[in-house]
């Protein structure tokens, strides 16, 4: 539901017509002139494009995308196949503020911003690293409370909060919830929570919704993805939670932009939130055993990545590492000015000349700020055993030609 969120087809018709010349203009004049938006212009480029296709083209391992490649479980797929030919016809017929970011943030979140006709303001986790030797936790990555409260203005109408946070697996406290919170009552803002990586959670760690908070819940849209719960991510089925006085404008835009939705899918979604909610909190729950099959996963890709020197942040939830590269500049050197940033030239490098594909973290970072952050590139860990360990071969592979020249 949050990618749904855009410019109404009136804004974007007005806008078309005054772009188009008054009427005494010639055919040739109105057709010259440019019909785009101008809260659109710089907001085409696309990490996932560019580096889908060179996966694609290079890879042998990838570990950038974010998607599982093991199957989705059983009894979801069973219950699509019910869905599929259990009779019922029914299910396949049709069913200028400011808004504050967190950075590093999911990419889509700048343009859907903007498209909405809002202005995007920017504030940072910033790491502390610890000083005991330790390998660096996604909770050592902070809001600092005095530039977060700066953000806040009588303009400000939304925050996005991303919690497990893509990219960097950061589960929020409830301390650091609350700050957010008390910001949101003080200057009457919405918050839009991204949970859907609430199951996807290690260590003992817990998810809070935000929205259980003192004065929250009338305040909140949350936002869950049966891709990452289920482990489907190519069935595209999504929901959200919240009052009725904002969810009936989410349905509005719903309702006159998107005009297919897998029926079928949301059904066997459907029986597969009943199943869970009958073993809810039991031993054979997926939702118990899927979060410890992914921390043993993202285990053993930290002491491949730590192995060889690549100093990897250990993520607290979600199924996304970022790891430091700083110790391989040497291989992939540093390019002075340049306009791109030097993540985004390693990770380039790495799958053409390693064949293993991760994403640059300034891919989550806005423009002004791509370049604050560019010696960290994010693995996904959300991979069969094989997958891990045809990774592992290629870091060991790499470790021991460093070595030895």
């Amino acid at each position: 539901m949050l990618r749904r969120a855009g410019p109404s087809l009136r804004h974007f018709l007005l806008e078309r017509n005054s772009s188009a010349g008054h009427s005494s203009c010639s055919r040739e004049a109105k057709m010259s002139r440019p019909v785009r938006a101008r809260r659109l212009e710089g907001i085409d480029k696309n990490i996932w494009v560019e580096f889908v296709n060179l996966a694609a083209t290079y890879s042998k391992v990838n570990l950038g995308q974010g998607f599982p490649d093991f199957p989705a479980p059983d009894f979801l797929t069973e219950a699509l196949t019910r869905a599929l030919g259990g009779g019922n016809h029914m299910l396949h017929q049709y069913t200028r503020a400011f808004v504050i970011i967190i950075e590093p943030f999911f990419d889509c979140y700048e343009p859907m911003v903007k498209m909405a006709g809002g202005t995007p303001v920017f504030v940072p986790l910033r790491p502390n690293p610890p000083k005991d030797g330790k390998l660096m936790s996604s909770a050592d990555w902070q809001l600092d409370p005095a530039e977060l409260a700066s953000k806040f203005s009588e303009r400000t109408k939304a925050i996005v909060l991303n919690s497990p946070n893509n990219p960097l697996g950061k589960v929020f406290s409830r301390e650091e919830l609350g700050l957010i919170a008390e910001l949101c009552v003080k200057h009457d803002v919405l918050c839009i929570s991204d949970e859907v990586y609430e199951w996807l959670v290690y260590d003992g760690k817990q998810h809070i919704r935000i929205a259980s908070l003192q004065g929250m819940w009338d305040r909140t849209v949350i936002i869950g993805s049966a891709g990452k719960t289920f482990s489907a991510t190519g069935w595209k089925v999504g929901w959200a939670v919240g009052p009725d006085r904002l969810l009936q404008h989410l349905r509005t835009v719903h309702q006159n932009s998107v005009y297919h939705c897998a029926t079928i899918a949301q059904e066997a979604v459907a029986q597969g939130f009943q199943r869970e909610l009958m073993l809810y909190g039991k031993p054979e729950s997926y939702f118990v055993q899927l979060p410890k099959e992914l921390q043993q996963k993202r285990d053993w890709l930290v002491q491949s990545l730590d192995g060889v020197g690549m100093k990897p942040i250990i993520p607290e939830g979600t199924y996304f590492l970022v790891a430091d590269i700083s110790p391989f500049k040497s291989d992939v050197p540093d390019v002075p000015n340049s306009d791109e940033p030097y993540d985004s030239r390693f990770a380039k490098w790495m799958v053409k000349n390693k064949g293993l594909a991760a994403i640059p973290l300034s891919a989550f970072y806005s423009e002004a700020h791509k370049n604050n952050y560019t010696n960290f590139i994010r693995f996904c860990f959300a991979k069969e055993e094989a997958t891990l360990k045809a990774a592992s071969d290629i870091l060991q592979k790499w470790k021991q030609k460093k070595t030895s020249s």
